[in-house]
């Protein structure tokens, strides 16, 4: 049965076209995601374990916020503003969602691992109270969620595709990110506090702000990813909303290699995979659970060749003597 696939592809159940809008659509919800752990794996200063965290509550926060310009400020602007003043909320959401642990850990010391965990629940419930009570559709038949989001909030699509906005933006900001941390003075000392904080501090770099900023940066870029999710995909906050982006954006991260020029590429990889993958439930009858192991090899196949690259491996035989051993 997979070899008449391979060389029978005609006989997909999907569209081609369809499957690869679908493809780039996944893509492009993980490629904001592993953005955010891309940055904090290359800055050091917010650990990935934080970076995960923190891109639930982000995106989550910058839904909201974005549902709410959609919904109660979009007969007061013009539809040429609603689209970039929702996209604007929504990275501002997800970037004021993170100050509250960024500032504990800068000015507190308190492990942001711990901060972001306890404020998932809160992110989370909070999004539920709205979409269950006073966001939800009057005329949605019971179901939980909020109304749809009016046509001039949407993100734009190509070549009449599932494909939206989010493409270019996305590359435009793994460019923009890679400048940042590679080119300029905050870049720099960003590389340099999370490799060796004491090296920071003796050289005058002020820390906290540091953090702070990186942190928040953070934050709005796990805000794009739940706005693009909600804009150019869902376009009603619903249960479910970010469901697998941190998980998938790890994987995507490590794909890349915490290149953040790579990540575009390696999130359309993955997405065309797993896309495949469902393709072969529905031909080979394979269990929906394939798909996250396929995910996991992919993952566990990343680090272990990153082991291999950064460790030499030899075999010594027992009561074999090394060069040079007296005794």
């Amino acid at each position: 049965m997979p070899l008449r696939l391979v060389l029978e592809p005609r006989q997909a159940t999907a569209p081609l076209r369809a499957l690869i809008s679908l493809a780039t659509t996944l893509g492009l919800a993980w490629a904001f995601g592993s953005l955010v752990f891309a940055l904090a794996g290359a800055d050091g200063v917010s650990g990935i374990g934080a970076a995960w965290r923190a891109m639930l509550q982000g995106a989550l926060g910058s839904a909201l916020a974005s549902c709410w310009v959609a919904l109660f400020m979009a007969p007061g602007l013009p539809p040429r503003l609603l689209l970039p003043v929702a996209l604007a909320a929504g990275a501002a959401g997800g970037a004021a969602w993170a100050f509250a642990p960024a500032l504990l850990k800068a000015r507190l010391g308190v492990n942001e691992i711990l901060s972001t965990l306890l404020l998932n629940y809160v992110a989370v419930l909070f999004m539920e109270h709205l979409y269950y009570g006073p966001w939800r559709d009057p005329a949605g038949l019971g179901f939980p969620g909020t109304a749809e989001l009016p046509e001039a909030v949407w993100l734009p699509t190509f070549f009449e595709t599932r494909v939206h906005l989010g493409l270019p933006l996305a590359i435009a900001l793994a460019g923009a990110l890679w400048w940042l941390l590679a080119r300029t003075r905050w870049g720099f000392r960003a590389r340099v506090l999370g490799l060796s904080p004491k090296a920071a501090a003796y050289a005058g770099f002020r820390s906290a702000r540091i953090t702070v900023t990186a942190m928040c940066l953070s934050g709005a870029l796990a805000g794009l990813a739940g706005t693009g999710e909600l804009l150019g995909v869902q376009h009603r906050v619903q249960d479910g909303l970010a469901s697998g982006l941190g998980f998938a954006g790890i994987v995507v991260a490590f794909l890349a290699r915490l290149n953040l020029l790579a990540v575009p590429l390696a999130a359309l990889f993955l997405g065309a995979l797993l896309v495949g993958a469902d393709q072969l439930q529905t031909e080979l009858r394979l269990p929906g659970t394939a798909v996250l192991a396929l995910e996991g090899a992919l993952l566990f196949g990343a680090l272990l060749g990153e082991f291999l690259a950064a460790n030499r491996l030899r075999l010594v035989r027992r009561g074999r003597k090394e060069p040079g051993h007296v005794g």
